[in-house]
């Protein structure tokens, strides 16, 4: 008798700086000066309490750039799991700058991080989002054949499938969509 197919998860990928912690202008280059927004774990229990996979992927540069190193990344994440009790399941991070090390598939707008997080997790991008606070994070949502909601503040126009304020309001709007 065949077994009936293993159901595929669904994920919310998430950018992390203007999304999950506060964009400051440049790069967040020490761990006192993060600032996770009012909302930001509320909506990310929300999300996992709706079975979400929650795994953020982010471009960090200043790796590249010498600013920092992958210690501060890990510490940082490490911060908003505190903040979030747990809720982030797993973290890609392109190091890469293509003035400082060459182009990379894994820096977005290139999906290369999405789709190595999908293989591992059997992740289902019809049910799937990407949240991100650039146009390079919705492409790369894009590329990959998943939703996307851009966070934009003000009139700032948005290429994304949905725009939000800020990720509580882009999570009420997946897990409405997902009903």
């Amino acid at each position: 008798m065949p077994q009936a197919p293993t159901p595929k998860t669904k994920c919310v990928f998430l950018d992390r700086d203007g999304v999950l912690n506060k964009e400051l202008g440049d790069y967040l280059v020490n761990l006192d000066d993060l600032i996770i927004p009012e909302g930001v774990p509320e909506a990310l229990r929300l999300l996992k309490s709706a079975g979400f996979l929650l795994i953020v992927i982010t471009n960090q540069a200043g790796i590249a750039k010498g600013l920092y190193g992958a210690d501060l990344v890990f510490a940082i994440h490490e911060e908003m799991q505190k903040a979030s009790d747990g809720s982030l399941d797993d973290l890609y991070f392109s190091p890469d700058h293509e003035k400082f090390t060459g182009r990379s598939l894994s820096r977005k707008p290139d999906s290369l991080m999405i789709e190595k997080a999908m293989a591992k997790y059997k992740i289902d991008p019809a049910q799937s989002w990407m949240v991100g606070d650039r146009d390079r994070d919705m492409e790369a949502g894009r590329k990959a054949g998943l939703k996307t909601i851009q966070i934009v503040s003000g009139e700032v126009s948005s290429i994304g499938d949905f725009t939000a304020g800020n990720l509580f309001d882009a999570a009420n709007i997946i897990v409405e969509t997902a009903l």
